[in-house]
């Protein structure tokens, strides 16, 4: 087994700004692993929410150097995060002859497009040419500043358009009962990671008249019994999960506990959003417009059409 690693970098098509800050490239890693002939690539994104750096994660990777090993054994090689699941994803890709790995998939998917952080103006234009382009899902992030004028503005260009909204932890400064309140008559499907995961606990008892995802605080199969007392709905994320293989055991622990599921990614390629579509497929929410916002994605990438991907 040969286990190479290189660092690429994707520019967006236009800068993407959430509630922790503003980008205009994605920076990934992508691995490679080559075994009797046969090539598997997987990539990830290095978070630093997550108490992660490039160097942290080229150093877990480069820590298997050498070894033969499989996705059951990975999981005790690595802890969950982005190098396992660059190495992961790898692996099944290697082991697969068909895209995504052999496992079934619907002839479409729906996905978010997600309008990112700006003025109501400029958030509201954005929005109108994802309708304009066929879409009928849209991520809204915000912070804590103008949340109602904001997404009233977005709703106005967007009548008939599911609404998602990501506020990404930042709203610990707002009253959250009169906050989300607010905002029902805008007809919002579902409101994510409201509060930082470290005040969690707030959420417990919290009456909700709109469903609430845990993205920041859903990482592995360990955290449902405790998200389940304060979330409807738990984002699985690959670069989270550690991979495809934790991904689809927290996808099933969310099930039995009562949880829907959404799937989610960071910026990257089609190579990272290919990797989550097994877990996309059985997805109420889907949210995986990453390759979709960089300017040039891989040869083969995915093909998104009027606001799905479209695999037939």
């Amino acid at each position: 087994m040969k286990l190479t690693r290189q660092v690429v970098q994707y520019a967006l098509k236009r800068p993407f700004r959430i509630s922790r800050g503003s980008r205009t490239t994605a920076e990934v890693i992508q691995v490679t692993i080559e075994k009797d002939g046969k090539v598997g690539i997987g990539e990830c994104s290095p978070t630093g929410r997550y108490g992660e750096s490039f160097d942290s994660v080229i150093a877990q990777i480069d820590s298997l150097a050498g070894k033969d090993f499989g996705r059951e054994s990975l999981q005790y090689l690595l802890p969950p995060g982005a190098a396992r699941n660059a190495v992961d994803c790898a692996l099944w890709d290697l082991a697969s002859d068909d895209f995504p790995f052999d496992l079934p998939l619907p002839e479409t998917i729906q996905t978010a497009m997600t309008v990112s952080i700006a003025d109501a103006e400029t958030m509201a234009e954005e929005a109108a040419r994802y309708v304009e382009q066929g879409a009928t899902l849209i991520k809204v992030k915000l912070d804590a500043d103008d949340v109602f004028n904001r997404l009233s503005a977005v709703r106005k260009v967007a009548p008939n358009v599911t609404l998602i909204v990501d506020a990404n932890e930042a709203w610990s400064t707002l009253d959250l009962q009169e906050t989300i309140d607010s905002l029902v008559p805008l007809n919002i499907t579902m409101i994510e990671q409201p509060l930082p995961a470290s005040e969690d606990d707030k959420l417990t008892g919290f009456k909700s008249p709109i469903p609430l995802c845990a993205d920041e605080s859903c990482h592995t199969k360990e955290d449902i019994p405790l998200l389940a007392t304060r979330y409807q709905i738990v984002n699985i994320k690959l670069d989270k999960t550690g991979g495809l293989t934790a991904a689809l055991e927290l996808e099933q622990a969310a099930r039995d506990a009562g949880l829907e599921i959404m799937v989610g990614c960071m910026l990257g390629s089609s190579i990272a959003m290919k990797a989550a579509l097994p877990v996309a497929a059985k997805a109420i929410l889907v949210d995986l417009d990453g390759a979709f916002l960089i300017k040039d994605d891989v040869p083969n990438g995915l093909n998104y059409q009027t606001g799905s991907i479209v695999l037939a």
